[in-house]
This record gives C-alpha cells, sequence and structure tokens, in this order.
C-alpha cells in the first residue's frame, strides 16, 4: 500500500489505529515522527475529551537513547554548557589557583550522579562501592586536567569514557589478588564467556586442548589462563575443609620444610665422630651442648680451670667441623 492509500486510510479511526497507521507511514516514507503528531492530534481531538499524549515508536525512542552516557538526557542539565564554561575559565592563562580549586570541586560535584552510575554498573563483581565510586572519582579528575574547551564537543562525552576506563584499570590492577600479565587478564574475561558457550552447546565442561582452539592459544597458554583464572581471587588458605569444629584448614594440609629432618641427617653424620673423641673431650661436648652446662661448671666437675676447658672445647670443635665435612 502507497503512502496516499494510508493518507486517505486516516479518516473514521480510532486514536489507537490512527496512531499505529502513522507509525507505518514512518517507515515507508522515512518521515519524522514529529510531522505527524499534529496530525493525530487534529484527527483524535473531536472524537475524544482526554489529552492526547502521542507515543514515539520504540525503535525511534530506543535510537534516542544510544551512545549517549546516562544523565545526559532528559532536560539537558549536562548539555546546557555550564561544565565548558567551567572549564575554558579553569584553562584560561589569567586563573588563580584558589579559583581553579573552587572549580574543580564544583565539576566535581555536578558530575557526582553520573559517577554513582558509573560505579554501581560494577557492584555485581565483589568489589566495594566505595573504592568504585573512587575510580570513578578519579577518572572524572584525569578528564578534567586534559579535557581541551577548544576542541569543541561537549565535555561528559569525553569524561564518561575516561570514568569507565579508570573503573576497568582498577580491576585489572587492584583486585588480583595474584598480579599477571595483562594479556591472561584479558583472555581470562574471554575464557568465561567461551566456556560457558561451549558448557550450553556440548553439555560438558571443555577440555585444555578445547580451551586453546576455543581461545586461538596454545596448550601451555591455555593452561596459564586456566590458572590466572583462579589467581584473580584464591581461597584463604585459613579456610576450614569442613564444618565440623576444630576442622583443619587449607593450610593445614600443604607440606612444608621439616626441620628436624635436617637435624636427624646431621645427628647421624656426627654419631661416629662423637664416639671417636677421647673420653674427656667427648665428655666435654655432651656436657656443654646436651647437658647445657656452663664452662664454669663442666670445668669443676671436671677438676680443671675454666680456660683449660674452652681450649680443648674449642679443638674439639674444629675437629668435629673438619670431620663433617670430610663426610661430605
Amino acid at each position: 500500500m502507497d503512502a496516499t492509500a494510508y493518507q486517505t486510510s486516516f479518516s473514521g479511526h480510532s486514536r489507537g489505529s490512527l496512531c499505529a497507521l502513522c507509525a507505518v507511514r514512518v517507515r515507508i516514507r522515512g518521515d519524522s515522527w514529529g510531522t505527524h503528531v499534529p496530525y493525530i492530534r487534529e484527527r483524535v481531538a473531536p472524537l475524544t475529551t482526554t489529552p492526547i499524549q502521542v507515543a514515539r515508536p520504540p525503535e525511534e525512542a530506543a535510537g534516542s537513547r544510544t551512545d549517549k552516557p546516562p544523565g545526559s538526557r532528559g532536560d539537558g542539565r549536562y548539555e546546557d554548557g555550564r561544565a565548558e564554561e567551567l572549564l575554558r575559565e579553569l584553562n584560561a592563562p589569567g586563573t588563580g589557583e584558589g579559583r581553579c580549586l573552587e572549580i574543580r570541586d564544583e565539576l566535581a560535584k555536578f558530575y557526582t550522579p553520573i559517577v554513582r552510575s558509573i560505579a554501581r554498573r560494577y557492584t555485581q563483581r565483589g568489589e566495594l562501592l566505595e573504592d568504585l565510586q573512587q575510580a570513578a572519582y578519579l577518572g572524572l579528575v584525569k578528564a578534567i586536567n586534559n579535557y581541551n574547551p577548544d576542541l569543541g564537543d561537549h565535555f561528559l562525552r569525553y569524561a564518561y569514557p575516561t570514568m569507565h576506563g579508570e573503573v576497568k584499570r582498577h580491576f585489572r590492577d587492584k583486585t588480583w589478588a595474584i598480579h599477571m600479565p595483562r594479556r591472561f587478564q584479558e583472555l581470562r574475561s574471554q575464557l568465561k564467556v567461551v566456556t560457558q558457550e561451549f558448557i550450553r552447546d556440548h553439555r560438558r565442561s571443555p577440555t585444555i586442548a578445547e580451551v586453546a582452539v576455543l581461545l586461538e592459544v596454545t596448550e601451555e597458554e591455555a593452561v596459564e589462563v586456566l590458572v590466572a583464572a583462579d589467581a584473580y581471587n584464591p581461597d584463604s588458605l585459613d579456610v576450614p575443609l569442613s564444618d565440623e569444629d576444630g576442622a583443619i584448614t587449607l593450610g593445614d594440609t600443604l607440606g612444608r620444610e621439616d626441620v628436624a629432618m635436617q637435624n636427624l641427617i646431621d645427628g647421624e653424620a656426627l654419631a661416629p665422630l662423637l664416639d671417636a673423641l677421647p673420653e674427656r673431650e667427648r665428655t666435654i661436648v655432651l656436657l656443654r651442648f646436651f647437658g647445657n652446662k656452663t664452662q664454669l661448671e663442666i670445668a669443676a666437675e671436671l677438676g680443671c680451670s675454666q680456660m683449660h676447658v674452652s681450649r680443648l672445647l674449642r679443638r674439639t670443635l674444629t675437629q668435629l667441623r673438619e670431620g663433617l665435612l670430610r663426610e661430605e
């Protein structure tokens, strides 16, 4: 049906049908929706006393919302040029330091709703809202410092992606418990998506070889990506392994260096050397290191001077040390 047929078909229709016909006409002729609003009101007004509010087509209404940051539409609060005027004043050579601080403070307060809106978008990732807002504020400060008012663009169109980027940088640099190279951080994000798609299509988890194919990396890199996925938020070593009272923790299951093992080896190597010592020297060593007696107490027990005990002990230790080194 051509546009003329639609033009003649308006007469005698209800308000809803007139709006529907105009919507189709917009599609065929490419007219703006606003050009048909007066026509609808003129046709419908005699039929009803109810005030007429004509809705925009869904696709046109959706188009009006795209590519604009939150808060930049509606009453035009963020596009009235006030921020750009302040930024021009901020960048002017004659602006004093005190006035610069006032301008920065005013801009920060002015865009606080945008900062909070950006931060709330990332609250499902386990980070505190206050930390996300701080990152977004940092992006706002960077945008204020780097914005060039001579380019003529709206400040928010520059600041909005800058704030988003700063929040994403916060996740990349500050939230990882174990720092990983940026490439593996980016592959971790891809891993989550491709794994979900694979499970949905195949009803099972992918193997390492399949993960490598999905991510277009080698199998060795796929293993590193899987390790990186666990490194983002690792379990604490103090986490109990069960709900029972007194349950062991994850850290209790990990092996550690056993100092007693080295002492056992040294003791076994030292035993034959002690047996080979003369009885007096062996008694001095045993009383000093196993009996915890002082040289003065050992001298009194053996009936000699403390100086003589010191000289014998030093010579015996040197002999034992040389014997151990020969054994090694």
